[in-house]
């Protein structure tokens, strides 16, 4: 068993949900996790993990209105190397070097050899439970998306007894490879952003609009002062050292094969998957709904990456259903 020391920071705010929320952080070890946890305390805890370089304050507010509005309580957190979280050091991401340590990552990936990252997924699963741990809550429902599905599948497969539904949204239960993982057009805004950390504000906001129009709904409008002031919200608060990104693609590519750990995840299970996803095709779904015994899978056209508010509004009812019963 790991071993977790906690430190605690609590501000009370009001959200623009319908209820003040907790914000703190806790080590796992040297590394610090900021968390939000939006209560009520009496609800049902619903543990959120967020995708690749995703922030707690990037959960879509009609997910968050929805499970509040429903009973349940939703932590979400900052994942290690993003937001408020720590910032993992690494002499392979230094001036000299970062650019070598990029370069080398995806000639790795392309050609299926080994990486070596200084984290892997199942230090952020460590991270999770170090949340669930100090808020003292014995079982919680488990949501992961993208990246967060493939920290997820780890918790719910080392910590059955914590878990009381998983639900799995665009992820994968297999490392990416050049066959299942990203389109090209995807691919080269990936690297673009892995090559560029120091990117300006303009441009970070620019790269955001190119990619979510790729892996968003799409004809969904994105010039909107909303998108905008997220997009600001989002660089301010992560800082101008942008290279946790890159660490955390590393973490992905260099993981353990996960296979034998998701065929032994017994908890309920609800796999939502667009069949347009450019990101993380549809196939790995249907590879997830095989290697889980007790689970749903639900396919939307239409659907690409992400969860805005009329593709939620096409599978609320079943995400309530799954996790009610």
């Amino acid at each position: 068993m790991p071993s977790y020391k906690f430190f605690l920071i609590i501000i009370m705010t009001i959200s623009t949900s319908t209820s003040a929320w907790e914000e703190g952080f806790v080590y796992n070890d040297d590394v610090k996790i900021a968390y939000r946890d939006y209560g009520p305390i009496q609800g049902e805890p619903i543990l959120l993990v967020q995708g690749l370089g995703g922030q707690l304050i990037n959960w879509p507010d009609h997910l968050i209105d929805f499970l509040i509005n429903n009973g349940f309580r939703p932590i979400v957190f900052d994942n290690r190397d993003t937001g408020l979280s720590s910032r993992i050091e690494s002499d392979q991401f230094n001036e000299g070097n970062r650019a070598k340590t990029i370069n080398s990552t995806y000639i790795k990936y392309f050609l299926r050899l080994p990486i070596r990252p200084p984290y892997n997924l199942d230090d952020m699963a460590n991270d999770s439970i170090a949340i669930l741990d100090h808020l003292s809550i014995d079982k919680s429902h488990l949501l992961g998306m993208s990246m967060g599905g493939m920290i997820a599948q780890i918790i719910a497969a080392n910590h059955p007894e914590r878990i009381r539904t998983f639900t799995l949204i665009a992820s994968s239960t297999a490392t990416p490879s050049p066959l299942n993982g990203p389109t090209r057009d995807v691919r080269k805004l990936l690297m673009k952003r892995s090559n560029n950390p120091n990117a300006s504000m303009d441009e970070r906001i620019e790269r955001s609009k190119k990619i979510f129009t790729l892996i968003g709904l799409e004809g969904y409008n994105l010039e909107t002062q909303e998108f905008y002031n997220k997009s600001v919200e989002s660089i301010q608060r992560a800082g101008p050292d942008d290279t946790g990104f890159t660490r955390q693609i590393m973490a992905i590519l260099g993981s353990k094969n996960r296979i034998k750990k998701v065929k032994s995840i017994q908890s309920k299970t609800l796999i939502i998957h667009g069949k347009d996803d450019p990101l993380i095709k549809v196939k790995n779904a249907y590879k997830a709904n095989r290697l889980i015994e007790n689970s749903q899978l639900i396919v939307l056209p239409g659907m690409r990456h992400m969860i805005e508010p009329p593709v939620f509004n096409r599978f609320k009812d079943d995400l309530l259903d799954h996790l009610s019963h």
